[in-house]
C-alpha cells in the first residue's frame, strides 16, 4: 500500500488561508494605533510572519490544472485547517515586539487561539479592562472568524463528508460526488453576507441599549459567533441594564439558529423558521427550561420576576447556545440549578448554525430511534419507518448519531481521567472536559466556574484541552479519522 494522498491543493488553500489571516491583522492594528496612538508593534510583526508562510506555501504549490478537492483531501484541509491557524493567531498575544511582561506564555497564547478560533470562550487571560485594544478587538475578531468557519463547516463540509448524521442537511453545495461542488462559492457568499448583517443589527443594539461603540463591535461578534469572549473581566455582569442583557439574549439565541434558514428568507422564501423541526424543539426546549429556572429563582432566591427572567434567560441561552457570557454565577442558586446548567452543556444548538455541543437535531433522531426500539420490543414483527420531518429517514442515518454520540461521551470520560491525573480536582477535571468538548467555555467549580479562568491550570491541562476542543469544534470524527492508518493509503 501507498500514500494516497495529493498535499498540493491542501497546502496551496493552508497558505491563502494564512495570507487572508495576514491581512485580518491589519484591522486590530488600526484600531489601536487610532485609540493608543502608538504603532501596533505585536501586529505588524506578527503580519509579516503569517504573510511570508503564507505566500511561500502558495506559490510553491501553484498549479495550472482546474482546483479541486476530493473526499480524502477535504477531510485533511477540514481538520489542518483548525489545526494551523490558531498557531499562527497566537503570535499578536506573544507580545512580539512588545515589553517581554506584556505577551503571554506559547501555552497560553495558543490556548486562547484555539478557544477563540472554535467559539469556546474559555481564556487564560485577566486584566481584559486595560488590556490593548487591538489585542481585545483581535479575541472577538477570532471568535467572529471561527463562528463563520464553523457555518461554512456545516452546512457545505460535514454534509459531503457524512459526518455525525449531519447528510440530513445536505444542499446543493454538498452532495454525494466525489468533488466538491461549485456553487459552494455562492453558498459561502450568502453565508457571510447574512452573518455580516446580523453582526452589524447586534452592534447596532447594543449601542442603542447604553454599550460604547468598542464594547457594542466586539460583544456584537462574540455574541453572534455564540463565542463568549468579552472586553471586561466582569464578562456580561459588567453591563447592567436589562435592555443590555436582552439584546444580548436575542443575538446569542440567533447564532444558534440554522443559517440556511436566514438565507431562504433572504431569498424570498416565507415561514422557513416555523418549518423547521430542530427549531421548534429548540424553542419549546428554551421556553420550559427558562420558565422553569425563573420560578426557582422566584421561589429560592425571592427575586421579582423580571429580574428572574433576565438572568435565567440570558444564562440559559448562553449555555445552551455554547456561547458561554456570564451575567451571574449561577452556581450560587444552589446544588440543582448548578447540576442543571452541567447538563445543559451538552445540548447545542441547531445544526448549521454557530453553536457547538450535541445539537438537536441528534436528540430528535435519538428520539425516533429509541421509540423505533419500543415498538419492536412491543410487536416484534411489526416494521416500523423511521421519518424526519415527514421524510424516511436514511438506515444509516441512526446509526451515525448513535456512533457520534457514543464516541463523544468516550471522549468527555476520557479527557477527564487525563486531567484528574494531573492531579486536578473531579469537578474541575469533568466539567473542564465537558465544556471543551462541548465548546461551551465556563465549567463549574472554584477554578474555571462562571466567575473563574483557566489561567491556574498546568500547561499540561491547556494543551490536552486544546485538543478537546478541537475535537469537539471539528465533530469529533473528522479529527479522530486522521490517526486511521488505513484512511492515508489505498
Amino acid at each position: 500500500m501507498t500514500l494516497a494522498v495529493k498535499f498540493n491543493p491542501i497546502i496551496h488553500v493552508l497558505g491563502l488561508m494564512l495570507t487572508a489571516l495576514a491581512v485580518m491583522m491589519a484591522i486590530p492594528a488600526v484600531v489601536e494605533e487610532v485609540i493608543t496612538e502608538q504603532m501596533p508593534l505585536e501586529f505588524i510583526f506578527s503580519a509579516a510572519f503569517c504573510a511570508i508562510i503564507g505566500l511561500l506555501a502558495t506559490f510553491a504549490t501553484r498549479d495550472n490544472e482546474p482546483f479541486s478537492l476530493d473526499v480524502r483531501q477535504a477531510f485533511i484541509l477540514t481538520a489542518l485547517s483548525w489545526l494551523v491557524l490558531p498557531v499562527f493567531a497566537a503570535l499578536p498575544l506573544l507580545g512580539l515586539g512588545l515589553s517581554p511582561e506584556i505577551g503571554l506564555t506559547f501555552t497560553d497564547a495558543v490556548f486562547e487561539t484555539v478557544s477563540g478560533l472554535t467559539t469556546t470562550g474559555s481564556t487564560v487571560m485577566t486584566g481584559l479592562d486595560e488590556l490593548l485594544p487591538g489585542l481585545l478587538l483581535w479575541r472577538s475578531l477570532l471568535q467572529w472568524i471561527g463562528g463563520v468557519g464553523i457555518i461554512v463547516m456545516a452546512i457545505i463540509m460535514l454534509p459531503f463528508l457524512r459526518i455525525g448524521g449531519m447528510q440530513l442537511f445536505k444542499t446543493e453545495s454538498s452532495d454525494k460526488s466525489e468533488k466538491i461542488m461549485p456553487q459552494a462559492t455562492d453558498m459561502v457568499k450568502w453565508i457571510m453576507g447574512v452573518y455580516a448583517g446580523i453582526t452589524l443589527l447586534a452592534a447596532t443594539a447594543f449601542m442603542i441599549t447604553g454599550m460604547g461603540g468598542f464594547d457594542a463591535i466586539n460583544h456584537a461578534m462574540t455574541a453572534v459567533s455564540t463565542g463568549g469572549y468579552s472586553t471586561h473581566d466582569a464578562s456580561f455582569s459588567y453591563f447592567t441594564h436589562p435592555a443590555t442583557q436582552w439584546a444580548g439574549t436575542i443575538f446569542m439565541l440567533a447564532g444558534a439558529l440554522p443559517f440556511i434558514s436566514y438565507i431562504k428568507v433572504v431569498r424570498g422564501h416565507r415561514k422557513p423558521f416555523l418549518a423547521d423541526p430542530q427549531i421548534r424543539t429548540f424553542l419549546k426546549f428554551l421556553a420550559f427550561t427558562i420558565s422553569a429556572l425563573t420560578l426557582w429563582l422566584m421561589l429560592d432566591e425571592d427575586m421579582y420576576l423580571f429580574e428572574a427572567l433576565t438572568l435565567t434567560a440570558f444564562n440559559v441561552v448562553s449555555v445552551v447556545t455554547t456561547t458561554g457570557f456570564a451575567s451571574a454565577d449561577y452556581t450560587t442558586w444552589g446544588p440543582a440549578v448548578a447540576a442543571v446548567f452541567f447538563m445543559l452543556t451538552f445540548v447545542g444548538g441547531c445544526a448549521g448554525s454557530t453553536s457547538g455541543a450535541i445539537k438537536i437535531y441528534r436528540f430528535q433522531v435519538l428520539w425516533v430511534t429509541i421509540r423505533e426500539q419500543l415498538s419492536k420490543l412491543r410487536s416484534p414483527n411489526r416494521v416500523v419507518v423511521m421519518r424526519y420531518h415527514g421524510s424516511r429517514l436514511p438506515p444509516e442515518l441512526p446509526v451515525s448519531v448513535l456512533a457520534f454520540l457514543a464516541v463523544f461521551l468516550a471522549s468527555v470520560a476520557v479527557i477527564t481521567v487525563l486531567l484528574a491525573a494531573l492531579d486536578i480536582d473531579f469537578v474541575t477535571a469533568l466539567t473542564a472536559s465537558a465544556t471543551a468538548i462541548t465548546n461551551v467555555g465556563p465549567g463549574l467549580g472554584p477554578i474555571i466556574g462562571p466567575a473563574g479562568n483557566f489561567a491556574p491550570l498546568p500547561d499540561a491541562a491547556k494543551w490536552i484541552l486544546c485538543f478537546a476542543m478541537l475535537l469537539g469544534r471539528l465533530e469529533i470524527f473528522t479529527l479522530l479519522l486522521l490517526f486511521d492508518p488505513h484512511f492515508w493509503r489505498d
